[in-house]
């Protein structure tokens, strides 16, 4: 059960600058008066029954809020205190100051498969944890993959946004077309029950984009991207691919499979030869079987799950890297669109609001605005679209 302070959140914060806006509420900057410790306060107005329409329903953010409270973990974001007032709840986070790991990546000149790898790791050792409390995160996608700071000695990547997160309780079944199409598993579009699998999915499109710069279900619409990822249609074109590793492949063909009880899991994601990048090392040792043909086992834990790989293998990923040039190219096309869907939304509703106005008619403002920005999930046959949660 979520746990809210009644306090005044002033008298505990001192609330500081605007770190961004959306449609029901704003992040600022706050001060923690008792030790000076700078958090994200995310201030969110909160739908009244029997009132307006706009605003977050209330439901939907003491699920989040209930969620986030059961993940305390290095590599998603941490939520300290809640507070709720009338029409008014603040959530206050972690401030996250280094930005989306893919924006940090696409600064760089060249990336080797190595240090991506490391950045993937930390991303499925935070979907264990979270995969181990039976809760999904449904929304994994670049945007929601964050970095606590820019210059650190060791980067630090955190989850973030649990606004469709879903907590699984024994011998309920969960459904939902909720997600963003070119991420979402085929079991969200066909409206099956869905597992924590369904962000096994994602990850294998993240892993896909990062080291090819392509999408591999991205369609010219929606429509089509939809139709390709039910299909699992995608191929490794040598164009995009020509300096991955077979290892990163592998990784990637054992989580794009349609059927959901067959992918990895963050567990064995995690054993996996591509991301178990060292072989564990005991008093200066490596510690593996190396047969007489020359094959190499990283620990005995991998011979139950994988193939063994070669030492030809190992050198081919160590010395594999990412197509640079063509990650930057998606990276900026992806933070365009973003841009333009923002500004379209908001012109939308500024629109919505003048015709309103002239007409006198609240109903229709309160009817359309919610419409406009938020999604039915009574129709898995529509259009799959992004719901706005209280970590927008």
């Amino acid at each position: 059960m979520a746990v809210f302070k009644s306090d005044i959140v002033e008298d505990l914060y001192e609330i500081g600058e605007v770190l961004g806006s959306g449609h029901f509420g704003q992040v600022k900057k706050v001060r923690e008066r008792a030790t000076g410790t700078s958090w994200a306060g995310k201030f969110l107005k909160i739908r009244r029954k029997g009132g307006s329409l706009l605003g977050m329903d209330r439901t939907s953010v003491e699920r989040e809020v209930e969620i986030l409270q059961a993940l305390k973990h290095p590599n998603i974001v941490m939520l300290k205190d809640v507070f709720e007032s009338r029409s008014e709840m603040v959530l206050v986070l972690e401030l996250i100051s280094g930005g989306e790991l893919f924006d940090f990546i696409a600064e760089k000149d060249n990336l080797l498969e190595t240090e991506a790898i490391q950045f993937m790791k930390q991303i499925l050792e935070g979907l264990r944890f979270m995969h181990s409390n039976s809760i999904a995160h449904f929304d994994l996608k670049p945007e929601n993959i964050m970095l606590s700071e820019k210059v650190s000695p060791q980067l630090n990547v955190k989850l973030i946004d649990f606004g469709l997160a879903y907590r699984f309780h024994q011998g309920q079944e969960y459904k939902s077309t909720s997600g963003t199409p070119q991420y979402v598993a085929p079991e969200v579009i066909s409206f099956e029950p869905l597992s924590t699998a369904a962000d096994m999915w994602s990850i294998g499109v993240i892993t896909y984009i990062l080291l090819s710069g392509m999408s591999p279900f991205q369609g010219d619409t929606d429509e089509e991207t939809l139709r390709n990822v039910v299909a699992v249609h995608y191929e490794f074109e040598d164009l995009y691919f020509k300096t991955t590793s077979s290892m990163a492949k592998d990784f990637i063909q054992k989580l794009l499979v349609k059927d959901s009880r067959e992918r990895m899991t963050a567990e064995e994601c995690l054993l996996h030869p591509w991301i178990k990048v060292n072989p564990p090392i005991l008093n200066g040792m490596i510690v593996a079987v190396v047969c007489v043909c020359g094959v190499i086992f990283f620990g005995w834990d991998n011979c139950c799950l994988f193939q063994p790989i070669t030492r030809k293998q190992v050198a081919n990923r160590n010395r594999s890297s990412i197509n640079m040039r063509n990650f930057k190219r998606f990276n900026a096309k992806r933070k365009w669109k973003m841009s333009y869907n923002m500004v379209s939304v908001c012109n939308r509703l500024v629109n919505l609001r003048l015709v309103c106005k002239h007409r006198s008619d609240t109903d229709l403002l309160q009817r359309q605005c919610e419409s406009d920005v938020e999604d039915s999930e009574s129709n898995p046959s529509s259009m799959l679209r992004r719901r706005l949660s209280s970590s927008s």
